[in-house]
């Protein structure tokens, strides 16, 4: 009897599964949710950082409930990413056991490396790309034909214009675990990846173009790491193909 045969389950009991998998899922998200709001402006002051290092003591809100609601969407981004092993390990614990014990040692790894990579992303992005597109765009303060210019973010456009950068930084470097599950599932190939490389290198500016300030330098710092991961998938691409083809050749010589 095969592995996935001894782990079947009537529908009935799948749907409890899932639906308790579920409940520990929105129930770490509202726990976290609530510490998170309890801390908010502590975490919006974090935030706020880069904005401060740029010379911009002030922010707006020009609407009664706006700073309200940004301490709520601060707790919330917040509460996904403290809850995110939580909902991970139940999504893990619910898939699993439909899996043969190879497709989960093969699986693992990329769940593991989810966290690791949007965390890199979001530190790029906060470190390094968020104060040199503040650094751009606040340099348009000044007098221009006799009127002076000044800067004054609204808190609110302020949170989505940060929270753009650390998401659209931290999904983007989940680049190689995408292309390496597509090679996995068998949907393309390292052959045609390596051929589509010169197509890889024009979206990945498209995408910075899209993700980042019109100025050339923080785009090249979205664009260029991109490129670097489509070349670090092919290289782990092809050190998992030698794995599997050594695999096959034991089973054969067996």
């Amino acid at each position: 009897m095969s592995e996935i045969d001894e782990s079947r389950a009537p529908l009935l009991d799948h749907l409890i599964e899932l639906r308790r998998r579920l409940l520990m899922c929105i129930a770490a998200l509202v726990i976290a949710f609530a510490i998170a709001f309890y801390f908010s402006e502590s975490i919006f002051a974090f935030l706020v950082q880069p904005l401060l290092a740029a010379g911009q003591g002030t922010v707006i809100y020009t609407e009664i409930f706006e700073a309200f609601f940004v301490q709520v969407k601060v707790a919330f981004f917040a509460a996904m990413m403290i809850a995110f092993p939580v909902i991970a390990n139940q999504l893990w614990q619910f898939v699993a056991p439909g899996l043969y014990r190879k497709e989960r040692r093969a699986l693992l790894p990329f769940l593991l490396a989810t966290p690791m990579l949007f965390i890199l992303g979001a530190a790029m992005a906060y470190y390094v790309a968020i104060p040199m597109a503040l650094h751009f765009l606040l340099g348009f303060d000044g007098v221009v034909g006799g009127v002076k210019r000044e800067a004054l973010p609204a808190i609110g456009n302020y949170l989505s214009f940060i929270m753009q950068f650390l998401f659209g930084f931290g999904l983007s470097f989940l680049l190689p675990v995408l292309l390496m599950l597509l090679e996995r599932a068998g949907i393309v190939t390292r052959k045609q990846l390596v051929s589509a490389r010169r197509y890889a290198i024009v979206g990945a500016f498209a995408i910075a173009a899209v993700l980042t300030p019109p100025d050339i330098g923080s785009q090249l710092l979205l664009a260029i790491p991109l490129c670097i991961l489509y070349e670090a998938a092919l290289i782990g691409i092809w050190f998992t193909e030698r794995r599997r083809a050594r695999e096959v050749e034991e089973l054969e010589a067996e």
